[in-house]
């Protein structure tokens, strides 16, 4: 289901154009909701009625209701996000979708240590739209509120905020023959900015291509689809029955980490194991993986290896399997 379920803290939320709430006077917040309001009706007589939510309104499924909800955010110029399924006696269930602005940031103890702060984005808006539903039943809108305490963002930025961005079927195919051909993804967006007439019209991001590449080389390396690694460890082992490796994976079977060292690498250990010098600072791979490496010094002062790995991340969780999996490795 392709909704926001940001079921989220009110001191958390996200940083979205258009809305940059500062410390001032009460009058002056007065007058920006007044004119935010002022536009809500001026769009609201310029659309469709059957596009702006009424109280009864019903809709199949939570995903649609959902969908019309952020199709009239957009007109409006906000963002939405989805509260937590409420049952009621076990028969009732609403869900809540709320103006991104939400709520109101909790006092962090850490802000004086702070040297750039995060702009506010949470201001207490109410604006909402509250769906339920008995079982069995579909959706009826049960409460709609329009008015915002904030100014809602122009046309030409609406596009940026999180609920409005999405990477369409088509463009996913565009994305990965661009990054199979090794064209840099500012160059792509650039292109397919173009192709579909302004930045505002594509639909997404930077930073959602590059979280797309990012999820999609991490699949690549899943259990089974892994490029020939795992099969090639194992031919490895089958080979050479000293060699050792050890992979780690997370819940969703994907890997994470991989550590590997042959028979030559554990005798020089047991040599001169004495002093080990430990280093991730390569990231020569395409993906920009962590490579790290064992390393010492033998009898002839000549730089020799007793371990490598390839890593995910550099977290403590990390560094904490790699070193019992080297220790492990070397007995």
């Amino acid at each position: 289901m392709n909704m926001e379920n940001n079921c989220m803290e009110d001191g958390e939320g996200e940083t979205s154009p258009g809305l940059n709430i500062s410390e001032g006077e009460s009058n002056e917040k007065s007058s920006q909701a007044m004119k935010g309001n002022e536009k809500i009706d001026l769009v609201h007589s310029s659309i469709q009625k059957q596009l702006i939510p009424v109280i009864g309104m019903e809709f199949e499924t939570e995903d649609l209701a959902f969908k019309f909800y952020n199709a009239y955010a957009y007109s409006i110029g906000f963002s939405i996000r989805s509260s937590c399924h409420k049952f009621k006696s076990g028969q009732l269930r609403d869900r809540l979708f709320v103006c991104f602005a939400k709520g109101k940031r909790e006092i962090d103890k850490r802000v004086s240590n702070v040297k750039y702060h995060r702009a506010e984005t949470r201001c207490g808006c109410l604006a909402r739209m509250k769906i339920s539903c008995h079982l069995n039943e579909k959706y009826h809108v049960i409460e709609f509120v329009s008015e915002h305490n904030h100014v809602t963002t122009s046309p030409s930025k609406t596009h940026l905020f999180r609920s409005h961005r999405k990477i369409t079927l088509a463009q996913i195919v565009e994305v990965d023959m661009a990054d199979s051909s090794g064209i840099a993804p500012k160059a792509t967006l650039e292109f397919l900015s173009r192709q579909a007439g302004g930045r505002e019209s594509l639909g997404f991001i930077l930073d959602d291509y590059k979280n797309y590449l990012h999820s999609k080389r991490t699949r690549e390396m899943k259990l089974g689809d892994t490029g020939g690694v795992l099969e090639y460890l194992q031919q490895m082992q089958l080979n050479d029955p000293n060699f050792f490796y050890a992979i780690q994976v997370d819940e969703d079977d994907l890997i994470t980490n991989i550590f590997w060292a042959d028979a030559r690498m554990m005798v020089d250990y047991d040599y001169f194991g004495d002093v080990v010098c430990f280093d991730t600072t390569y990231r020569k791979n395409k993906e920009g993986r962590p490579f790290a490496m064992f390393v010492g010094v033998n009898h002839h002062k000549q730089t020799i290896i007793f371990g490598a790995a390839l890593l995910y991340d550099e977290t403590i969780q990390t560094f904490t399997w790699l070193f019992d999996t080297f220790v492990k490795a070397m007995s």
